[in-house]
């Protein structure tokens, strides 16, 4: 394998347009190549092995690595505009990259020493998966995967599900927690360790090839400089994060397009309840593309504005204070996660529009585009964000990151929480 220190893409001395341009130019025969075959590998869930091979060799997953540890960095923008076009070509390929690109962005934020040992690894072409979601049995804002220190070394031990692309990974970021440390670690392992166990066995109806499923984690040994603690407050992660899925369904809606487009154009039958046309000369066909593509062209509007706003919140020329850039980009991606899903559904759900029954074929797999998108939507609901957000312009209140899934607590400890013996003191100093 090429490493992707040794690659030189050919947009260093542009900037603006003119780089993205040259950036795209660089990868699109890659994301052409992935296209060709993603069809095919849905119907037959194979693991896209070598296409993540093909994108760590054009230099792909080392595209946010600092310049002070040997990376050409793109923007935010940038990355996330070619996350699009790759998901177009392929939605489970991006999205499985998705925990690796936001290792980067939380090695970025680490002392020298943890950004010198893991940026020259992701420069190398090494990649990184995730571990941080559990099924059940941790109460929220916790979780049952445990760091303990015995006879000098650390050992974690735990089981996770929703590990998205860790299956792909050299590395494996695992949420832990640690008895008498506050919050929640990150522990660093190789995937390959005897301790590690991860399985493909995600059964969601959409993103089948993410690697969506188990590991389990058997006492495996962690040095002690691979352990961060985890921070969930005046960071752009999660917003980063978030943003990621926004991109990916972004890609998707493009794929319904192309489909859409491509059927129509090469259709010969039609209905003598319409024109008698062919359906490509047909006014209400031509129509309904039209309206699927403007709801295409919003989508992929909003998560480039979103990201753009990301960059904005990191501009060293504006002098953000750290909570006014975790603002801006928290409340750039909150809007646009209530906006960006339901015009990709759309998109999905209208592409059966434009066509007959023959579209339905399950060897045309075009239920795939609405399958995933539906998937990659249900990650973070969009009536917390709106709900957020309403709240931000109504009251003020600083909208909060989603840094934690897990139970709810019972309606016992709830109402014990709220009750007047034990609710917090006031902090306004107000007599209620």
């Amino acid at each position: 394998m090429t490493s992707t220190s040794s690659i030189t893409l050919n947009h260093r001395t542009a900037t603006g347009e003119a780089r993205y341009a040259n950036l795209a130019a660089h990868f699109r025969p890659v994301f052409d190549r992935i296209a060709a075959g993603a069809l095919d590998r849905e119907q037959s869930r194979t693991l896209p092995f070598e296409q993540v091979g093909w994108l760590k060799d054009a230099g792909f997953t080392a595209l946010r690595v600092p310049a002070e540890h040997g990376g050409d960095p793109v923007s935010a923008e940038h990355l996330f505009r070619l996350l699009i076009e790759l998901a177009a070509a392929d939605s489970n390929v991006a999205h499985l990259l998705r925990s690796h690109f936001a290792f980067g962005e939380t090695a970025a934020l680490q002392p020298a020493a943890f950004r010198e040992l893991w940026f020259p690894r992701i420069l190398a072409g090494q990649i990184f998966g995730n571990a941080a979601t559990e099924r059940s049995d941790n109460a929220l804002g916790t979780t049952s995967t445990t760091l303990r220190e015995e006879d000098g070394r650390w050992l974690l031990k735990g089981e996770k599900y929703y590990t998205t692309g860790s299956i792909f990974a050299d590395w494996v970021v695992v949420m832990a927690s640690t008895a008498g440390v506050e919050g929640r670690q990150y522990a660093v392992v190789p995937a390959d360790a005897p301790q590690v166990r991860i399985v493909d066995d995600w059964d969601g109806f959409g993103q089948p090839l993410t690697g969506t499923g188990t590991a389990v984690f058997n006492d495996v040994p962690v040095e002690a400089g691979n352990i961060l603690q985890r921070q969930v407050t005046s960071t752009l992660e999660p917003a980063f994060f978030q943003l990621f899925l926004l991109a990916v369904l972004a890609g998707i809606g493009r794929a319904a397009l192309r489909d859409a487009t491509e059927l129509v154009q090469s259709r010969t039958r039609t209905f003598n309840t319409g024109s008698g046309e062919l359906f490509r000369n047909d006014p209400l066909i031509q129509e309904h593309v039209g309206l699927l593509a403007a709801k295409v062209y919003a989508a992929e509007a909003v998560v480039t504005a979103a990201a753009r706003d990301l960059d904005a919140a990191v501009d060293p020329a504006l002098e953000l204070s750290p909570e006014e850039a975790f603002l801006r980009a928290e409340l750039a991606v909150q809007q646009a996660h209530v906006a960006v899903p339901g015009l990709v559904l759309d998109a999905a759900s209208a592409l059966f529009d434009v066509t007959g029954a023959s579209a339905v074929s399950r060897g045309r797999g075009l239920d795939r585009h609405w399958r995933n998108a539906r998937t990659v939507a249900t990650h973070n609901p969009s009536a917390f964000k709106a709900r957020s957000v309403g709240d931000y312009l109504v009251n003020g209140t600083i909208p909060t990151g989603l840094h934690s899934i897990g139970d709810a607590p019972s309606p016992a400890a709830a109402a014990s929480s709220t009750s007047p013996s034990s609710a917090a003191p006031s902090t306004s100093g107000a007599i209620s």
